[in-house]
């Protein structure tokens, strides 16, 4: 009978394993991502991703500069209640839910023109990379930009 439960006890533990191997979770963009110039390819902003109830949001947690004319840069082409606030701290994504292989159905600031647009953010390179879209109407007519984790 000990060897029974002995045998029992040891498949249930090796189930056990795997089972939390295939629940595993699949990368998330909540996280801090670098960000970078498009023109010139340096360092842009550190963003912060969190997740608020099942959406995602992002906070200019740090601003480069250069590229940016200072390391605490205000929001001067933004218009309400962002213009000429500081950039760091600035809300600059929200409002993207999961959808699919993406994240979707949000909205991107673009602090340099004061822009908001819509947006996509997809996983690339197993969670290490963000391809972050940004448009006006529909996805092709967009620019994406690829961010780095932190």
């Amino acid at each position: 009978m000990a060897s029974w439960t002995r045998t029992v006890c040891a498949a249930a533990a090796v189930a056990s394993c795997f089972g939390s191997l295939t629940l595993a979770q699949a990368p998330s963009p909540v996280g801090r991502w670098r960000s970078f110039d498009d023109k010139t390819g340096q360092p842009k902003s550190i963003i912060e991703i969190t997740e608020v109830n099942g959406e995602l949001q992002g906070k200019v947690e740090r601003v480069f500069s250069p590229p940016a004319p200072s390391a605490n840069p205000l929001c001067d082409k933004c218009s309400g209640d962002r213009k000429n606030k500081p950039v760091i701290g600035m809300q600059m994504l929200w409002g993207m839910k999961k959808d699919g292989d993406e994240f979707a159905g949000g909205r991107l600031l673009e602090p340099e023109t004061g822009k908001e647009v819509r947006g996509k953010l997809k996983l690339i390179d197993g969670g290490k990379k963000l391809e972050v879209r940004g448009f006006v109407g529909v996805a092709i007519a967009g620019r994406t930009t690829t961010w780095i984790r932190e």
